[in-house]
């Protein structure tokens, strides 16, 4: 600690070790001794001022520091830590004594909201393949409840369903297509294009649209799982007797591709896939879509057909079935699909739709309660706005 006074007052003349020796030359090297024009350090802590030697000398490090422009800077290489310590002084010192810069920041012109409307609808359902019917069915109390034809179900605690008894595809789909997809599929593609028919969108006004604004986002809660449960089936005899298109059809997102490819429509394409909730997903997402200015016109619902002996079972082991006879709640499988056509207002008006109702805004919530049960509270729900 002796050495600390030495380094403190570095012109004392009394005798001082090698390393002090050494460290009083380092210090000359920044700081020149005093002499004629210049004054040592005061006692009450002041700096050594300069001489005017100092500034003419080829060794003036702290030209920066002090101001002078004509002085060259003297970089010592053995000590590089010491080169680094004068360099960042005088940077400090210059940004010490810049003005402040005012900083602007750029703002976003408010832009008015695009608001959307639903201009057509478009079902596959038990209770009827057209909107009216399917309202009217719902009106008078009509149940769309019975029991399951499409496979014996006599070992399951649960035999009935929602089922579609029979839907004709013909002037809808291709019959080699149809033959091929799932029935989620086959459900999703006719009500896609009878919500469009609803909507008064013709051949002509098809021409007339921006197909890029133009959009599909029908998802599935289970996607196609009888065409790879079929599958499935056919690979314990051989592969050769798989659908070769049992993956891509069983995907949820391939409804929407397939009717986009089907109708041209280039604009946002996807599924959503959470459970009973897909299609409010789906229509929330699709007005967000539209409010950005992404899309024009978009279709948007959902589609499932469950209705197999795996759909059965599993919901029926997890005890989320309401059976039958047995005093407790759940609900009952259905299958089928709904489609809403969305369409910007300006862009419906143009054309001379009809509006059923506007579309005002929604919310996603979960509840972060139970996998089939809602929260017994039912306090956090999916809330849509609907202007009729």
């Amino acid at each position: 600690m002796a050495s600390s006074s030495s380094l403190v007052s570095p012109l004392c003349n009394q005798s001082q070790s090698p390393l002090l020796h050494w460290v009083g030359d380092r210090r000359k090297a920044f700081i020149s001794p005093p002499c004629n024009g210049g004054s040592a350090t005061s006692k009450d802590g002041g700096a050594f001022e300069p001489c005017n030697e100092y500034y003419s000398s080829k060794n003036g490090s702290f030209s920066s520091f002090f101001g002078s422009k004509n002085v060259s800077f003297n970089i010592n290489h053995k000590h590089p830590r010491l080169n680094r310590g004068v360099a960042r002084s005088g940077q400090a010192m210059a940004v010490a004594v810049e003005p402040a810069r005012e900083i602007m920041t750029k703002q976003k012109p408010p832009t008015k909201q695009r608001r959307i409307v639903v201009t057509g609808m478009g079902v596959v359902t038990p209770l009827g393949h057209d909107p009216d019917v399917f309202y009217n069915n719902l009106l008078e109390g009509a149940s769309g409840i019975s029991e399951i034809e499409a496979f014996d179900c006599a070992q399951f605690p649960t035999r009935i369903a929602g089922e579609i008894k029979s839907l004709s595809a013909d002037g809808w789909i291709t019959p080699k297509l149809s033959k091929r997809m799932d029935k989620f599929m086959l459900y999703m593609l006719v009500a896609g294009k009878k919500a469009l028919e609803d909507g008064g969108v013709t051949e002509d006004v098809m021409e007339e649209l921006d197909k890029e604004k133009c959009g599909v986002l029908i998802g599935s809660a289970m996607g196609g799982m009888k065409v790879f449960n079929d599958a499935i089936e056919a690979l314990r005899i051989s592969y050769r007797k798989m659908n070769p298109f049992c993956v891509p059809f069983a995907t949820t997102n391939m409804g929407s591709a397939m009717l986009a490819m089907d109708l041209g429509w280039m604009g946002p394409n996807y599924s959503i896939s959470t459970a009973c909730a897909t299609s409010n997903f789906c229509i929330l997402n699709a007005a967000n879509h539209m409010i950005r200015g992404e899309a024009d016109m978009m279709l948007c619902g959902g589609s499932d057909a469950a209705i197999i002996p795996i759909g059965i079972s599993f919901l029926s082991h997890l005890r989320a079935f309401n059976f039958p006879f047995v005093n407790r709640d759940g609900f009952v499988m259905g299958e089928g699909a709904g489609v809403l056509l969305l369409e910007e207002l300006e862009h419906a008006k143009r054309r001379g739709a009809t509006i059923y109702a506007e579309f005002l805004g929604g919310s996603f919530t979960c509840d972060a309660y139970h996998m089939t049960e809602p929260h017994p509270d039912g306090n956090k729900l999916d809330l849509y706005y609907y202007k009729l």
